[in-house]
Parts: structure tokens; sequence; C-alpha cells
């Protein structure tokens, strides 16, 4: 059907079509599409004029209108445009002191110089806009300068600062025993860190991690320009911060123009190590603390760079044409720079292999130790401690302690009666009420060690005590009244095996060795091939050479040298008088030997051993200068006993052992032993440590450091000990039992943690007050991690502290605190502030390039050379108070914390929101951190793990 319907369309189509070209011819199509046009283009025609004539009536009515004339406004806009623009007065006054204002209008001009003209100009020249930025500028800057005068800034340098500094290094060394009680070896050791800082850091803030600020760059954008809009919202007046594009471009200045640029130089490590070493650029490098860095790095590159430049230096010795005396220091630099090359290369090997080690454990073990007499570790502060955590573990600190105890009644009772008998002779009489104290104390020890309701009880015989008993009861006490007691309880500890015998088993005496810087150099071979592990007791598993494997190191072993004292006198030389030793030097080499004689004082001696020990710090615990003496020094029989004392000091000094393991060693001595006057170079440091910190250290050491009453001075004790005889042993007992059985050493603390919350909380009572104390105490806990240690060391500590800062700057210490804070604040130093700044964005008014980023070896010499001289310039009192291992441990933390770009902008972070909180007090500054902050991913995932740890307690 389909078919036959399409077949009859196309017929009657086809027939249609036939029928009209028949009819009308084969031009009719032509015709017809003609006929169309024209009939198309006629009606456009009609209808373009028709609209023509009715618009122009529709326009004659609209000028006839009520409605006013537009066409003015634009001929008026256009003429005011033309118009010259009128000068635009500013106010160039901006803090209301002249010295600051000029800078700070330097740095203006140069940031719309060259953040905002170079571009600005291109698309108009109306400087108009320019002018309101700038104006808005001054504004903030002159509201901001208004809030900087009102502020007290003494709480922010001396406290929060302080705080903030010391919470960013609890953190970084808790992150540190995390990852290392991980153990992974495996995965990115800065990564790591890094990653387990902010872990840490969330744990300690509860409410806020720097996480995203710190690690991703374009969340760190986003924190400065929300950041900088706020402060513009507080600075400028609500009219300019309405203005979008203006508040823009002035955010766009402050955060990626200023902030982020000045952010980013501060939290470069390589920057901080500059900085490190231009601070104390007047310290001259150390032999000895620079192979100490060596030894104790875990860092390849820094090995890689520093034998790098060795042998570059090696290969420059050995091209030089030298003979005559030059030829023996060139030697002596070469044998130096293999030395260090073969140190680096086995210390690249042994990280390279992963084979570390505990050193302390080795040498328990393999080590062959120094023995340290059980007088000596009575009396000094860092043995002490580790006895005492050892006789805790044993169950025999009462016997430690009530020979401490004894110390302390002794020498309060010398100065006592020495009090009484000068105020007898001044016809004063306190007879019985002085003896009465004494006995009171005598009795306070007693019944605290002694007696049948001590606890814990001395353990001695019963007859002693007995007769201690009967003489307190019916005689006048003295201060030898406990000798007798005393030294039994001293033979029990020297021979029990117990304590003393047992202690130099125990791995807490290698850990003492290690602190007094005595532990020595065993070298343990446990491979097959013959690769040797050494170790110099560092707790950070560094690989150090011993002495045998020294004798490898190529040296002038043709060379040998001796010397000894021939002969000595008296000289009297213009009035002065003074000894003069005669020394005899044999050198022998493969020419021959030679001989000759050099004169030498005692203060030659002394200057040349001082000279030593600051280069090579292991040689202070090794050689012994006989002592001074003030009077008689010129008797006969005294210059022969130094004669045979400076003897046995050379004999040592010239041990070839010692002169092998310290190559550079040989250049003093040969200076000290030529026949040739001897120039002094002692430094000022070690002569100032001389006259003033030693004899603090020797009187502290005679007496007993246990004693916590005696006071800071002597005139002052003779006052106040007569009104606190009475009690003292009783509170030494107290204080004693508090620092080890409330706070066990080596054992869980049973109250919270306080490595989980910040340091701001007060440290101590009688120390918030002091700020100096306060600060080095809280620096001195976090640095060399002294909470960690008994509680008896850091008292001692704090003591030692008071009578320093006391000793030094009286009691006017926290005026002149104060006053330095307002000398930090003044205008001066303000102004000063301002133009480093200029001075490092625009040097000579020209935008600075971008620094290019230094060769990698570079840095890590760099990084080498900043250890050092931290390390050098610790004093040594320091390592004698709290131990040589402790000291450098401490410095090196606080070195590696710098080394990683990401913490140092959390702290960078933390030190400006400080100081936005402390000027803007009532701006809910930490309420708007804690937003700013809140995308922090590891916030999330703590926020996460604790609602899982409450929740099952919560179902509960």
């Amino acid at each position: 059907s389909c078919l036959q319907t399409s077949l009859s369309i196309w017929g009657w189509g086809s027939l249609g079509l036939v029928l009209f070209l028949v009819t009308f011819g084969p031009f009719a199509i032509f015709y017809f599409a003609f006929y169309i046009l024209c009939f198309v283009g006629g009606g456009f025609v009609v209808t373009l004029l028709f609209g023509k004539s009715n618009s122009e009536k529709y326009l004659e009515q609209c000028e006839h209108s009520f409605l006013p004339c537009t066409s003015v406004g634009i001929p008026k806009c256009i003429e005011e445009m033309k118009r010259e623009a009128r000068p635009i007065k500013i106010d160039r006054r901006l803090t209301g002191a002249n010295i600051i204002d000029e800078p700070l209008q330097q740095v203006i001009q140069f940031s719309l110089r060259d953040y905002v003209q170079y571009w600005y100009y291109t698309l108009s020249d109306d400087e108009s806009f320019l002018l309101e930025i700038r104006q808005a500028l001054q504004y903030a800057l002159v509201q901001f300068s208004a809030r900087s005068k009102e502020t007290d800034w003494q709480p922010y340098f001396t406290t929060r600062l302080v705080d903030d500094f010391g919470t960013h290094l609890r953190v970084f060394r808790k992150a540190q025993q995390r990852i290392a009680e991980k153990g992974n070896q495996m995965k990115d050791q800065a990564e790591e860190l890094v990653d387990t800082f902010f872990e840490v850091e969330v744990e300690m803030e509860k409410e806020v991690c720097r996480d995203l600020v710190c690690t991703s760059p374009k969340d760190e954008e986003g924190f400065l320009r929300d950041l900088c809009e706020v402060l513009l919202y507080i600075l400028l007046p609500p009219g300019d911060f309405q203005n979008k594009i203006m508040r823009y471009f002035v955010r766009e200045i402050l955060s990626r123009g200023i902030l982020l640029p000045l952010i980013n130089q501060l939290s470069d490590p390589d920057y901080i190590n500059q900085y490190v070493i231009w601070m104390i650029r007047d310290s001259n490098c150390n032999y000895e603390a620079f192979m100490n860095i060596i030894k104790l790095s875990d860092n390849i590159g820094e090995l890689e760079a520093v034998k790098d430049k060795a042998s570059e230096e090696l290969q420059y010795l050995r091209s030089l044409d030298t003979a005559g005396d030059d030829i023996n220091t060139i030697k002596n630099q070469i044998n130096s720079l293999l030395y260090v090359i073969k140190v680096c290369d086995s210390r690249i090997q042994r990280l390279q292999s992963g084979k570390e080690i505990d050193t302390v454990k080795l040498a328990a073990n393999f080590g062959k130790l120094c023995t340290v007499p059980l007088d000596h570790i009575l009396v000094d502060n860092v043995a002490l401690q580790f006895f005492m955590d050892y006789m805790q573990q044993t169950g025999g600190q009462a016997h430690l302690f009530f020979w401490m105890t004894v110390e302390g009644y002794r020498v309060t009772a010398q100065q006592q009666l020495e009090v009484l008998q000068s105020r007898q002779k001044d016809g004063k009489h306190q007879t019985n009420q002085t003896k009465g104290l004494l006995r009171a104390a005598a009795f306070g020890v007693y019944e605290q060690y002694l007696s049948e309701k001590a606890s814990p009880r001395v353990n001695i015989d019963d007859n002693l005590v007995a007769k201690l008993a009967e003489t307190l009861n019916h005689e006048d006490p003295t201060p030898e009244i406990f000798d007798d007691i005393q030294r039994k309880v001293y033979e029990l500890m020297l021979r029990d095996e117990r304590f003393y015998p047992s202690f130099k088993q125990n791995v807490l005496y290698v850990r003492m060795l290690a602190e007094l810087d005595m532990l020595k150099d065993p070298s343990f071979r446990g491979s097959d091939d013959g690769e040797g592990e050494s170790f110099n007791g560092s707790p950070t598993s560094s690989i150090n050479l011993s002495l045998d494997d020294l004798s490898n190191v190529p040296t002038d072993e043709t060379v040998q040298l001796h010397a000894y004292i021939s002969d000595t006198g008296v000289c009297n030389d213009h009035g002065k008088t003074y000894a003069l030793y005669a020394i005899t030097v044999h050198r022998r080499n493969a020419n021959g030997e030679e001989m000759w004689k050099t004169y030498r004082r005692y203060s030659d001696f002394h200057d040349f051993h001082m000279r030593i020990t600051e280069q090579f710090e292991n040689l202070a615990n090794i050689l012994k200068l006989p002592g001074k003496k003030t009077f008689n020094n010129m008797d006969r029989e005294f210059l022969e006993k130094r004669k045979k004392d400076l003897n046995a000091y050379l004999q040592l000094l010239l041990n070839p052992e010692i002169m092998k393991a310290s190559p550079a060693l040989a250049h003093y001595v040969y200076d000290f032993l030529e026949n040739k006057a001897y120039s002094k170079g002692k430094g000022d440091f070690a002569r100032k440590m001389d006259t003033f910190v030693n004899p603090l250290r020797n009187s502290m050491r005679n007496v007993s450091n246990a004693v916590k009453s005696i006071p800071d001075s002597l005139a002052e004790g003779m006052t106040k000990m007569s009104d606190n005889m009475g009690k003292m042993s009783e509170r030494l007992g107290q204080d004693i039992k508090q620092s080890f059985f409330k706070v066990p050493p080596l054992m869980q603390k049973t109250y919270s943690d306080p490595d989980h919350c910040r340091v701001a909380a007060p440290i101590d009572d009688n120390v918030d007050d002091n700020i100096p104390l306060r600060v080095m105490l809280l620096l001195m806990d976090e640095v060399f991690d002294l909470k960690e240690r008994n509680q008896w060391l850091r008292r001692n500590i704090k003591n030692l502290l008071q009578q320093l800062i006391r000793a030094t700057y009286g009691d006017t210490i926290n005026r002149k605190i104060v006053d330095h804070v307002d000398w930090m604040t003044s205008p001066e130093q303000v102004a000063d502030a301002v133009k480093r700044f200029r001075d490092a964005f625009w040097p000579n008014g020209i935008l600075a390039e971008a620094v290019p980023r230094r060769d990698k070896a570079i840095r890590m010499r760099t990084r080498v050379a900043g250890k050092t001289k931290l390390l050098e310039v610790m004093p040594d009192e320091l390592k004698h108070i709290i131990g040589a291992e402790t000291t450098r441990k401490g410095i090196l933390r606080v070195f590696e914390m710098f080394q990683h770009s990401q913490l140092n902008k959390r702290m960078v972070y933390v030190f400006l929101e400080r100081f936005l909180e402390t000027l803007f007090p009532q701006n809910k500054f930490p309420e708007l951190f804690h937003k700013l902050h809140s995308r922090s991913k590891q916030m999330q995932r703590y926020k996460q793990r604790l609602h899982s740890t409450q929740a099952p307690s919560l179902q509960k």
C-alpha cells in the first residue's frame, strides 16, 4: 500500500509539471522567481520608509518631554578628567620619631615603586590611586605605632618568647625520641622528623597545629593573606577598608612582597648557620671540637663535603715547593688532613652500612675503662649524680645520703664555731645558744639516719651508734662528732660488692665516664674482613678511631722528640724574682740528632697548658699541671718538687700515643720547646675562667654540694646560720628524700608527664620573680634535658646560677633587664632595625635579586663550621657541672633543630602570633589563629583519635 501511495504522488507531480511547461513555456520558472523577488523587495522598502517617519515623530515628542537631559554629565566628566591633577599633600609623620619615619617612608616608596608602579603606569598616568594606597599604608603604620607605644613589651621578651622557644625545643626533643623508639631506617629521616614533630605539637598544644602553614606554600600564602586582611581591618579606617581594590593591593604587597620573603629568609637553615658563625666570629676554630663534630656527624653530605675540601687542600700542600723550617709545618698539616680524611671515610662507611652500635654498651662489655676513685666521685657534681642513681637502684641510698649530710653538718658546724669565736673576741657571748643549735642539728642527723625510727636506716656497727648516742647526751657536739661512723660508711660503700665495686661494672659508670669526657677509645674487631668498630662513648652512636687505628695514619715517625728539666734556678730581673727551669731537648731524625736547651718559667708552662687544653679538650682530663703557690714559692725544696712534677707533665705530654691521637698537638709542643723566647697566647676566656669561675668551682667541690642551707656569701651566712642551724639536717634530709624518692631516677614518674605540656608554667618557687634565673633555668632544662636527670643536680645548678647572677649583677638584675627591654624598643633601635630591613631588601635603593641557593657542599661545610663554633664556645665549667656528653648532646640538638626549614617556619609563626596577641590584646587573636589553623590534617587526625578513645568510655 505504501508503494502504491508513493507512486501515485510522483505520478501526479510529474503530470502537473508537464502541463505547466506546455502551458507557459520553458521560461515560466524564471518569471515566477522574479515576481517573488520583487514582492519581497517592495515590502522591505515600504517598511523602512514607514519606520523612519515614525521614529522622527517619536524623537520630537521626547525632546518636549519632562525627563532631564542625559548628555550633559558625559562632557562634564571629560572636562574634569582633562584638568590638571591638584598636588596632594601627604603628612610624612608616622611614629613621631624622625629617625624612624625617614627609613619607613623609603620602605613605602620602594614597595610602591617595585610592586605597583611598574605595571600601573602601563594602564594609567593618574597618580591619585597610588597616593590613596600610600595614605592607607601610612595610616595603618600610624595606628600600629600608637599601639606599640601603649604595649608593655617586657613580658613578651622575658617570658612569652622564652616559653615559646622552650616549647618548640621540647616538641623537637620528643619527636627525636619518638623516632628513635620506632627505629625505622627505611623512611626519609627528615620527612619523618617533620611529620612526627607536628604530631607531638598537636598533642602538646591540644587546640592548634601549624603543619599546613609550614609545609604547604599555597596554604602559607593563604594564611598570610587572611592575617594581613585582619590587620588592615584593625588598622585602616572603615571607608578605606571597604575599598576592595585598594585593600587587595595593600594585602598582596604586605603578604607576598614583604612578609613571605622575610619569613623564608629567617627560616632558611643556611642563613641561620651563617648568622651563628657571624655571631661567634671572634672565637678561634678548635681542632678538637672540629674532630668531635666529624666523629659525631650522622649526615653523609657533611662528611663528604669535608672530605672533598680536605682532599683539595691536601693536593695544594703537596704541590708546594718548600724547604727549611716550613717543611715541618707542612708535614704536620698534611698528616692532620690525612687523619681527617680517614675519619670521614670510616664514618661514611659506617653510616652507609647501617651498622650503628650502642657505644655505651660496647664500652661496658669490651672497653678498658678508667678508674675513678670513690673520693673523687663524692666531690664531683657530674659523677655524684650517677653514683646516686646507682645507690638508689641497689637500696644503698641511705649510706650515701648520710655521708653527704655529715659533710654538710661538719662544714656548717665549723663555720658556726668560727663565728662564735669571733664574737667572743668582740665581747659577745652566745655560747649556750650556739651549742644548743649544734646539738639540735646533730640530733637531727642521728634521728634521720641512725635511730631505730629512721627510714631508711644506715646499717652500721651498733657499738658505734650507741657511743654516738651517749656522746650526744652528755657532751657538747663538735664538727667531728660523726667522723668515726662516716668513715665506716665510706669504707662500706668502698668495699661492699653491692656498692662501689659493682658500680664500676654497671652501665651507669660508663655513662659517668662519658660525661666526664674520660671514656677511652677501645677498638672492637668484630668482622672477618678486619673492619673495625670503635667509638668515643657518645650516646649518638658515633664511631671514633682508637689509638691503635691511629698508627695506620701516615706520620713522620722518623722524628723523635725527648725533653726533660735538667736544672732549675732563681732569677732576679729588675727587682722581680721568679723561678726558671732549664729544659734539655733531644730531637732525632734521619739526618742525625740535635740537642739544645731552652728556659721556661712556670707561667710559660701554665699558659702553654691552657692553650693546648683549649684546643684539645680531651687533654684536660689527662694532663694535670702542678698548682700555683703564692707564698714560699722560691723555697729550694718546693722548686725541686715542682721540677719533678713538671718533668712528669712533660713525659706524659710527649707520650707517643698522645701525640698520635692529636696530630696537630706536635706544632704546639715544638713551638714551646724551641730555643727561643716563648710568646704567650692564652685566650682571654681562659684567663677569665681562671680568675672567677675556677675558684667558685673549687670551693663548691670542697664544701659538699648537698648542703642546701649554706648561704650565698659568708657574711650573709654569719647572720642567717644562727637562726637556721637547728633545722639544717632535717631540711637537708627532706630535700634529699624529695629529690630521690618522689622522682626516682631512671624510673617512670608517678605524676603527669610535663613533657606533654607547654613550658609556660612556673618553674620553681622564688624563680619567676628572678627574670634571668628563670630564663637560664628554663633554657638549660630544655636544651640539656635536666628534668630527666635527678632533682639534686637540677637544684645545685639553680643554686649555682643564683650565685653567678648575684655575683655578676647584684640585686638590681630585674631592673637592668627592664631597662634593656626599654632600650631594645627605643626609637634608635627600632630605626636601626628598619634600616637593616630596608638595606636587606633594597640595597642602594634597588630591589634585591633573589639570592641563588648556595652549592650543597658549601652549605654542608657551613653546617660543620657552625656546629664546631657552637661546641667550642661552650665553657668548660658547664661541662664540669652537667657533664661533657650532656653538653655536647644538648648543643647539637639545638643546632639540629634549626636545620629544618619547616620547623623554623613554625617557630617564626609562633613568635609572630605571640607578637600580635601582645600588641592587640582586645582583638581575640588566639581564637582567630585557631580558626586559621583549623584545616590542619594533624589536628583532624588528633580529634579522630581522641574521639575514638573517648567513645568506649562514654558507652560504658
